[in-house]
């Protein structure tokens, strides 16, 4: 019994699984995603827009299934509702307001176009499982060669627009006060983002999207104010949690999802559990330092209204 609860999931081979050509595919394929979710997950953050990098990868959803039934490949489906699901988005929802109703009902009319087309394919089984929760280990090298593209684009369009967008990200009505296209912004980042997206869900899959584009971005914000420092504390993170995970799952014949998201979201918990141990010291900190001069004024005064007396 306690060798088999010792021995549970372990694979003695893994190493040569590890350097197995599939998984050298999902290394490199899950390093490309997470350079990617790195450089504008700071931004999603920022800009409060994690609901609508969540609802984009599942306006993907038809896009994958709508696929299968062309017989052209998913990756092209997925990227033609994502980017046109964020023009969308970012054409009707100029005002957060605006934003968080367009995107639920967008993302509500896509997932029934979604759920139609599933029902028309026949063989769509296993794409509706992968668009759902990834398959890292199914990426083939056309696709390394997409990300790769894309990824360029992706840090080619985040330098040149880097200072506009973070200025219209902090604070976007000063930002337009002072002649920056607000709106022209945020339409690129739209793109953008949904161009993220369509990699991400490849390899984590729609339900678990946060993981690489939120997650990390999140838990380096409560690391440094620094936006820079942030983006590669950011990717640093995003990293991390693809290449241990993918070295879990080989070890242990896990779904590479499972390690990469788990492992995320402990980093995010333990940089949280720390900010708010060092808020909380910081606060204790300050009513001690404030309790003396309370007892002083206490003190002092009857003796100072006696003396002027």
């Amino acid at each position: 019994m306690t060798s088999h609860a010792i021995a549970f999931g372990y694979q003695h081979n893994w190493w040569p699984i590890l350097t197995s050509a599939f998984m050298e595919n999902a290394l490199i394929g899950g390093t490309i995603v997470a350079l990617a979710a790195g450089l504008i997950g700071y931004f999603v953050v920022v800009r409060r827009t994690a609901f609508a990098a969540h609802a984009l990868a599942h306006i993907g959803f038809p896009g994958a299934t709508g696929a299968v039934l062309l017989g052209v490949p998913v990756g092209v489906g997925l990227a033609v509702f994502c980017v046109g699901g964020a023009l969308v988005i970012g054409v009707l929802g100029k005002r957060a307001s605006d934003r968080e109703v367009v995107t639920g009902t967008v993302l509500a009319m896509a997932t029934g176009v979604g759920l139609f087309f599933s029902s028309l394919a026949t063989k769509s089984s296993s794409t509706v499982t992968n668009v759902l929760f990834g398959n890292l280990l199914a990426i083939s090298p056309d696709q390394l060669v997409s990300f790769a593209a894309l990824l360029v684009v992706l840090g080619l369009s985040v330098g040149i627009i880097y200072r506009p967008l973070l200025f219209s990200s902090v604070n976007a009505l000063v930002a337009e006060a002072k002649g920056v296209p607000v709106r022209a912004l945020s339409m690129v980042f739209m793109v953008l983002l949904g161009v993220t997206v369509t990699m991400a869900v490849q390899a984590v899959g729609t339900l678990l999207l946060f993981a690489l584009v939120v997650t990390p971005a999140a838990t380096a914000i409560l690391l440094t104010p620094r936006p820079v420092v942030a983006m590669c504390a950011s990717t640093a993170i995003s990293l991390s949690a693809v290449w241990l995970g993918l070295g879990a799952s080989a070890m242990f014949n896990l779904p590479p999802s499972f390690p990469i998201v788990t492992i995320a979201c402990a980093i995010w918990l333990t940089a949280w559990a720390s900010d708010r141990r060092r808020r909380g010291a910081a606060r204790a900190a300050g009513e001690l330092r404030s309790a003396p001069a309370t007892v002083t004024e206490s003190t002092t005064g009857p003796s100072s209204a006696t003396s002027g007396f």
